[in-house]
């Protein structure tokens, strides 16, 4: 399987020009590889390639890539329905979640999960989750596992504003707090709950300031600006590894495209879809790095093909993939082992 360039993990980002020059590189190429990736599902979904449920991530690049830079190899991610852009960050290879997507044997959950149940063990991604707000108990779940066994790991969960309506939401920051769990909550605010504002779906609209309530550190941060999300990111990860207990994100953004592929998208004002799209994160970083003198066309050039190559063969493999055998059907239903 083709490996997708992870960002660098686990090191600060030097101050030397050259290696801060070098790590907004591969910053700026793993939002460009979601993005394009993301672009080509909804091509394959329109030519029916793809089926089921498509609920893309174009718009939201920085928030992936930010916090899983601030990450160590080790950690455990998991994520929503939305997490094609999660695991791509990660390193999940490319051609195994095109695969999966597919439906095919060599995708990562076997052709069994599709888009919404992506899942990959050497990563340490746990998995992407249909259910709204679902993840967040499983992510303390984990955090509380890593503390009663003394690994030194964090959790991190995605997770969007919907699901901080959600009463698993309460519960699970509850827990997290008085149990001082190492777990990250990256809330994803992008004002919209499938077709619904976040003005008309909660009381009050400061999440950040909702999590505090419940003794947790937490800070709203810029989700369009990918510099931003990884320097809170670290410091929040920093902080938990350091014993100051679960930290809470929240995220700033916008989906530039509809909640899913059935949506027809008709709640949204096209003038603050205009507004957002001129906060593109791809397009933010790339005149950062063009104002330092790090990002030249040639170079851009140079990425974009690498990534629309590595689409490719993504591609060619899943449409080659084999389909699960009828006969395999019921293994993983409750175990890999037979019935004695």
């Amino acid at each position: 399987m083709t490996a997708h360039r992870r960002p660098a993990q686990t090191k600060a980002p030097q101050t030397q020009s050259g290696a801060v020059a070098k790590h907004r590189a591969e910053l700026l190429r793993t939002m460009l590889a979601i993005r394009r990736f993301e672009e080509r599902c909804a091509e394959l979904y329109s030519a029916a390639k793809i089926r089921g449920f498509l609920h893309l991530y174009v718009g939201e690049e920085a928030i992936a890539t930010g916090v899983v830079s601030a990450l160590s190899g080790d950690d455990a991610i998991v994520s929503t329905y939305r997490e094609h852009g999660h695991a791509l960050a990660r390193g999940v290879p490319m051609d195994a979640v095109m695969a999966e997507l597919f439906g095919r044997q060599t995708g990562c959950s076997r052709g069994r999960g599709g888009s919404m149940h992506l899942f990959h063990r050497p990563t340490s991604f746990v998995g992407g989750n249909a259910i709204v707000g679902g993840g967040i108990p499983l992510a303390v779940g984990l955090a509380l596992a890593d503390k009663l066994q003394g690994r030194d790991r964090v959790t991190v969960c995605f997770f969007g504003e919907g699901a901080a309506a959600e009463g698993e939401f309460h519960e699970a920051l509850n827990l997290a707090s008085l149990w001082q769990l190492p777990v990250l909550f990256c809330c994803e605010n992008n004002r919209y709950a499938m077709g619904t504002t976040i003005a008309k779906e909660h009381g009050r609209t400061d999440l950040a300031l909702r999590a505090s309530s419940y003794g947790l550190v937490a800070a709203p941060v810029d989700g369009m600006d990918v510099l931003a999300v990884e320097s809170a990111a670290r410091r929040a990860v920093d902080g938990i590894r350091s014993g100051g207990g679960p930290h809470f994100l929240e995220l700033a953004t916008y989906r530039f495209r509809a909640h899913s592929m059935y949506d027809p998208d008709r709640y949204r004002d096209k003038t603050e879809i205009a507004d957002w799209k001129g906060r593109d994160p791809i397009d933010a970083l790339e005149t950062v790095m063009r104002a330092d003198g790090q990002l030249t066309d040639q170079a851009l050039s140079a990425m974009e093909a690498e990534i629309a190559a590595e689409i490719d063969l993504a591609v060619a493999a899943a449409e080659e993939g084999p389909l699960e055998p009828v006969e395999e059907l019921t293994r993983f239903v409750c175990s890999d082992q037979e019935a004695s």
